[in-house]
């Protein structure tokens, strides 16, 4: 039996048996049914994945007629990134001009809405030159990043030198304090360029420091669409399950701790945002068609009780794409043609 070229979750080649493609696909699948609580791939889902793999042209494409926009984040410092001497407004103006972008994103290179604060008036100007000198919409996009509100970055003490000593209580505290903390700075930075003509803003990376993180995102969307109904707000996640960080905290008599993307659409949709982003973890010592499968499986159950657009997180380390710097073309547009014309998503 011929041989199928693919690689693991860190980006490693592995050559497979067509029998050990279709079983990785179904035991992907199967793990995020059982974890999540969804059903699996149909069996001409799963088919659909293997063909992918089995086609051994490096790069494969969607089909004509089911291509998606795409949103973007931490965009500014993209190029930049491979030692290209360029500031924020000029390579936006790249990737729409030379690369046909459908959205930009103006970030500042610390990516959290918590130094943001400080600079706003700074980023302010920026904002201008690239809203008058681009079509595509724009968004201003950073994380809640909810870890540096606590000592001896941020104000608050640190729950992780609270719970080794065992002081629980005291540990929910410092989360429920940074989470007002966060909220007020991301309602501050948002609303500041939202009135200066910002068109939509990204809260990224919900999630990263469990449930309070996650709150952080819905209190601050709330706040921020009751305060601009207009305003469009891409929430994207920063992992499948929402860790309990805190473990007693909910939203609207939601327990956050322990919900995966079909739930977490649903309170992201309630707070008002206007685009869910899920993120599936890699698993770096699984294949990729057991990643795609696994991914693609949570991604279409979030998909289908969504009723705002669904972007999945393709990128480096989630949905199928490996986690190494430079993601092998080849992983990436399975991994992209698996999710877009499986879960029908609205965009990238």
């Amino acid at each position: 039996m011929s041989k199928i070229l693919t690689r693991f979750g860190d980006g490693y080649k592995v050559e497979l048996t067509e029998d050990e493609v279709k079983a990785d696909i179904e035991e992907g699948c199967n793990d995020a049914a059982s974890r999540a609580g969804i059903e699996p791939l149909a069996r001409d889902e799963q088919e659909h994945i293997f063909e992918m793999f089995k086609n051994q042209d490096t790069l494969v494409g969607i089909e004509r007629g089911r291509e998606v926009v795409m949103t973007y984040d931490g965009m500014s410092s993209k190029i930049r990134r491979a030692h290209i001497v360029i500031d924020r407004v000029q390579s936006l103006q790249v990737f729409e001009r030379a690369l046909g972008a459908d959205t930009l994103e103006l970030s500042h290179i610390d990516y959290s809405f918590k130094p943001c604060k400080p600079i706003n008036g700074f980023e302010l100007p920026d904002l201008d030159l690239l809203l008058n000198s681009t079509v595509a919409p724009v968004y201003y996009g950073a994380m809640p990043n909810l870890g540096l509100y606590s000592q001896p970055d941020g104000p608050c003490p640190n729950p992780a030198d609270l719970l080794p000593l065992g002081k629980i209580d005291e540990a929910r505290q410092a989360y429920e304090e940074a989470i007002e903390h966060a909220v007020s700075d991301i309602v501050f930075v948002a609303s500041a360029m939202y009135e200066a003509g910002v068109d939509g803003i990204n809260i990224d990376t919900v999630g990263a420091a469990g449930d309070a993180d996650f709150l952080t995102a819905l209190k601050a969307t709330e706040i921020l669409k009751e305060k601009y109904p207009a305003m469009g707000i891409e929430m994207g996640m920063a992992g499948e399950f929402v860790l309990g960080m805190h473990g007693n905290l909910s939203w609207r008599g939601v327990k956050l701790a322990g919900l995966y993307p079909q739930d977490q659409v649903r309170l992201a949709q309630q707070a008002g945002a206007t685009i869910f982003g899920p993120a599936i973890n890699i698993v770096t010592s699984g294949t990729l068609p057991w990643n795609v499968a696994r991914s693609v499986t949570f991604c279409k159950a979030c998909s289908e009780v969504s009723e705002i657009p669904v972007h999945a997180n393709l990128g480096m380390g989630v949905c199928g794409i490996p986690l190494t710097l430079t993601v092998p073309v080849d992983a990436l547009s399975r991994a992209t043609k698996a999710h877009v014309e499986i879960c029908r998503l609205d965009g990238l």
